[in-house]
């Protein structure tokens, strides 16, 4: 899908309704500007990005702590809240 748009003089865009519904953004949704290795710059919808960050961050956590199953889980949070 191609779709052309024109920088206003405040250097905005319109992003075109198809990019908006893939990336599920809605009026008020913040887009980040991420700088690709390939030299491409993306436009993701933010709150995604930072999810990712956050799955990125916790990676291995759960094997560190020996959390294994679902039961494990509901013991952990069974301790934390005593």
């Amino acid at each position: 899908m191609l779709e052309v748009t024109k920088i206003s003089i405040k250097g905005q865009v319109t992003i075109p309704i198809e990019f908006r519904r893939k990336l599920g953004l809605t009026e008020g949704s913040k887009v980040a500007f991420v700088d690709g290795e390939d030299g491409r710059v993306y436009i993701v919808n933010s709150s995604t990005l930072a999810l990712r960050k956050v799955q990125s961050d916790f990676k291995g956590e759960a094997e560190r702590l020996g959390i294994t199953s679902d039961e494990d889980i509901l013991t952990l949070l069974k301790d934390e809240r005593k």
